[in-house]
């Protein structure tokens, strides 16, 4: 799924207002997106942590607890963008994070 165009959508609370969008350019970017998202969120919990750690776990709870998450990807060959949940997303951004471990 590399270089396919990508949204996120998202919705941090019950709040519609909160409702927003992040435009890739690949699946790998959204999901280095989805992490740095989460990064920023945990340095403004824990300004005081210059290191801070987290497993894919907590990572999963963060996707979980916002109160919605997909993404739109586009498909060159329907010339369409096709709709994933945060099933898939939980899924791709494992596969993700195991790349740049290895």
């Amino acid at each position: 799924m590399a270089n396919k165009h990508t949204i996120v959508l998202m919705q941090t609370s019950q709040n519609r207002a909160t409702r927003t969008f992040m435009d890739y350019g690949s699946v790998s970017q959204a999901m280095d997106g989805i992490c740095g998202l989460y990064e920023r969120k945990l340095k403004e919990l824990n300004p005081a942590i210059q290191n801070i750690t987290y497993d894919i776990a907590d990572l999963y709870n963060f996707i979980d607890g916002l109160a919605d998450m997909s993404a739109l990807v586009y498909d060159h060959n329907i010339q369409a963008f096709l709709p994933y949940d945060r099933q898939w997303i939980k899924q791709k951004v494992f596969q993700h994070l195991k790349k740049l471990a290895h």
